[in-house]
């Protein structure tokens, strides 16, 4: 049957699909920076198709966990770590997993936006197929180009302009051009570190309706310090709390409306009711 016109833009949007959503584990995870522990026996399951924010105080080894969740952690001068870490049960630090099939498998978006400064908006979010040597047809790179742009609420505002360098856009802008980049090559797990702390209102709302949007095709674990945020946006919510100088680590798990409405312990309660943090 022949595509109208609307149909085909419809059909177009949902080409190149997230892969299947990945079911992510952390076992007994510690972690030293020049050999001081800063985290210590962290254990986390995440879902499949879901989103898991984690929350706590500055310090407490919430975006150190996260790192360690795609092997970026260990490129770290003097960074160490200690436990597991599964993708579908397979151990993405066991001997013959190659780091770049674990960060192709587990895309991270940063707290600052990083966009490739000298590439364009298009170039910025097929990067990730460059740097690996992926080659895709021109119709193909075009399709991925605008389905990662749309996925990112990014597209009505630059698909006039996407031979324009990436950094030439606003803060808002480059952040979701850089979730574009992540999605582009389809990962199964999305790691965002306060992908919103320096942006605008509007912005973030924006990167919220997509975290929304893709949680059931993806799985999300996303580093917050806005309680409304993860609240917001998030299945699970993890509490990290580092005491007295001691490492960090996980307070208390479980689903969001629990942690924030009936915690188990009261340090929980304490920081989600704004007493400390």
């Amino acid at each position: 049957m022949a595509m109208t016109e609307e149909s085909a833009t419809t059909a177009r949007g949902a080409a190149f699909p997230l892969t299947t959503p990945g079911a992510l584990e952390a076992v007994g995870i510690s972690a030293w920076f020049s050999g001081t522990l800063v985290l210590t026996d962290v254990s986390l399951s995440v879902a499949p198709a879901s989103v898991t924010a984690l929350i706590g105080p500055s310090g407490c080894g919430k975006s150190t966990f996260l790192r360690i969740l795609n092997r970026m952690h260990e490129s770290i001068p003097g960074a160490q770590m200690a436990g597991e870490v599964y993708l579908d049960g397979k151990e993405i630090y066991a001997s013959g997993y190659r780091i770049t099939h674990a960060r192709k498998q587990i895309g991270m978006v940063f707290q600052k936006p990083n966009p490739f400064p000298a590439m364009s908006i298009a170039e910025n979010v097929t990067a990730g197929f460059a740097l690996t040597s992926t080659k895709l047809s021109r119709s193909a790179r075009e399709e991925v180009v605008e389905t990662s742009l749309r996925q990112a609420h990014l597209w009505d505002e630059v698909k006039e302009r996407l031979t324009r360098p990436g950094g030439a856009l606003s803060g808002g802008q480059q952040q979701r051009l850089c979730i574009a980049r992540a999605l582009a090559v389809k990962p199964r797990v999305l790691l965002m570190d306060e992908p919103c702390s320096a942006l605008d209102p509007t912005s973030t709302r924006r990167v919220e309706e997509t975290i929304a949007e893709l949680s059931p095709q993806l799985t999300i674990v996303i580093v917050t310090h806005n309680m409304q945020q993860a609240a917001r946006v998030s299945h699970n919510t993890a509490f990290f709390l580092a005491e007295q100088g001691a490492p960090g680590g996980i307070v208390e798990q479980g689903p969001t409306h629990q942690i924030f409405s009936d915690p188990s312990d009261p340090r929980t309660a304490d920081y989600v009711g704004g007493r400390f943090g």
